[in-house]
C-alpha cells in the first residue's frame, strides 16, 4: 500500500499537503516533532530529513494510520470551516488555559525549590500561552470568521495577516513548553499534579498545532483563493 490511496504523491510537495490529503498524518508527524501548522509550507522531505526519519517510512506510517477518525476539513465551505473551528477548539480552550495556569502555579508553589528557574520560566510560559490566545480567539471570531461569513473577503485578508503573526507567536511559546518540560517527561518522583501539567501541555500542543493547521493551511488559503 502506498501514498497513492490517498492522494497522487505527485501533488505532496509540503508538510500541509501531506496533512491536507490525509488528516490521519497529524499524530505522524507530532511523533516525528515535523510542525505541521506555522511550518506547513516546508518541503515534507526537508522536514523529514531534519526529523531523522526518512519520507518512505514516514509515508508507510501515514497509510497505516489511514483509518484513525478525522473531521473531513477539506470538504467544509469557508463559513462552515469557521463553526467547525469555533466548535471543535475555542469552546474548550479558555477553560484548558486556565486549568493549565493554576497547576503550572501550584507546581511552582509546593516543589519550586527543586528546579526553580525551570519551574518558574515554565509557569510564565504557560501565562503567556493564556494572555497570547484568549485575544487572539476574541479576534478571529468577532473580526476575521464575522467578515468569512459576511463574505467581507478583502476585510478578512487584513485580519489573516495578523492571525498568522500570531500563529508564529504561539508556536514558539509551545516549542518553548516542550524544551522546558524534557519532551513533556516529568521528573522522577513527581507529584500527580506535576504529571497531570505535563500531560496536560502536551495535549494543548498536539490541539493547537492542528488548530493552527487548519487555519493557516486551509481556512486561510480558502479565503486568499475565493479573493483572486
Amino acid at each position: 500500500m502506498t501514498i497513492a490511496h490517498f492522494v497522487p504523491s505527485s501533488s505532496i510537495h509540503t508538510v500541509a499537503d501531506l496533512v491536507r490529503a490525509a488528516p490521519a498524518a497529524v499524530r505522524i508527524l507530532q511523533q516525528h516533532g515535523i510542525d505541521f501548522c506555522c511550518g506547513g509550507k516546508r518541503p515534507l522531505a526537508d522536514a523529514c530529513a531534519q526529523s531523522g526519519v526518512t519520507l518512505d517510512a514516514l509515508l508507510q506510517q501515514v497509510v497505516a494510520a489511514g483509518d484513525v477518525p478525522t473531521i473531513d476539513w477539506q470538504s467544509l465551505t469557508p463559513a462552515q470551516l469557521c463553526a467547525t473551528i469555533e466548535a471543535r477548539f475555542h469552546t474548550s480552550l479558555p477553560r484548558e488555559l486556565t486549568r493549565l495556569l493554576a497547576m503550572a502555579e501550584r507546581v511552582l508553589l509546593v516543589h519550586g525549590q527543586k528546579d526553580p528557574d525551570r519551574l518558574e520560566s515554565l509557569r510564565d510560559t504557560v501565562a503567556s500561552l493564556q494572555a497570547e490566545l484568549i485575544p487572539h480567539l476574541a479576534l478571529e471570531e468577532a473580526e476575521v470568521f464575522a467578515a468569512i461569513r459576511a463574505g467581507a473577503t478583502d476585510q478578512a485578508l487584513v485580519g489573516i495577516q495578523q492571525l498568522e503573526h500570531e500563529h508564529d507567536a504561539v508556536g514558539a511559546l509551545l516549542k518553548k513548553s516542550r524544551e522546558l518540560t524534557d519532551d513533556f517527561n516529568p521528573p522522577l518522583g513527581a507529584c500527580g499534579t506535576w504529571r497531570a501539567l505535563y500531560q496536560g501541555l502536551a495535549e494543548l500542543e498536539a490541539e493547537t498545532h492542528e488548530h493552527i493547521h487548519v487555519e493557516n493551511n486551509i481556512l486561510f488559503q480558502a479565503v486568499a483563493q475565493a479573493a483572486s
